[in-house]
């Protein structure tokens, strides 16, 4: 078997070659990557050199009244998504205007003695005898279900979506949400 000279640029086919002949030359590498063309943007946007551009134009004609996007999301509920314009559902997209909201409340909170509690009431009966039982006074909150929010439409479109409720405060925030998409419709 022969060696490979410092300047040779074959490549052997395997131990044991019996002749130079048996090898192959090595491969090319690959060529670079074409140059591709910058990224244009769909709309002009504010630069921080100073230079000044103009907003995009509202769909549907017109101008856009409230200078933001009219497709960017605005409140989302579960599964449920409200733009300026439309209450997108995996079910369809409905106009919101044309949009009615119903929020059931389906959750349960329990409340019940802690497990904690009453590990620390066993412990320190032995150590501060009748103060450790104020550990028994530790109580734990357990929400469980789910808050309902149903939106209805033109057609007999109807969309329901069930967010689990882990807290009190779930009800709070699918409350306020879906006000605010009441509010989106009222416009």
């Amino acid at each position: 078997m022969s060696e490979q000279t410092p300047g040779d640029d074959r490549v052997s086919l395997g131990k044991g070659d019996p002749d130079p002949s048996a090898w192959t030359p090595a491969p090319e590498p690959y060529p670079p990557p074409a140059a591709y063309p910058p990224p244009t943007q769909p709309y002009p946007s504010s630069s921080p050199w100073g230079q000044t551009e103009q907003t995009p134009q509202a769909p549907y004609g017109g101008q856009n009244p409230y200078g933001q996007n009219p497709l960017q999301p605005l409140v989302t509920i579960g599964d449920i998504t409200c733009t300026e314009r439309d209450v997108i559902t995996p079910s369809g997209t409905i106009p919101i205007r044309q949009s009615r909201w119903v929020v059931t409340d389906m959750s349960t909170s329990s409340e019940r003695m802690s497990q904690t509690g009453i590990v620390l009431a066993i412990i320190g009966f032995f150590v501060i005898c009748f103060l450790a039982l104020l550990f028994l006074l530790m109580k734990e909150r357990k929400t469980t279900g789910y808050v309902q929010v149903t939106v209805t439409g033109p057609n007999g479109f109807v969309h329901v979506s069930n967010i689990p409720a882990t807290s009190e405060a779930t009800m709070i925030d699918v409350s306020n949400r879906v006000g605010y998409a009441r509010m989106l419709s009222a416009r």
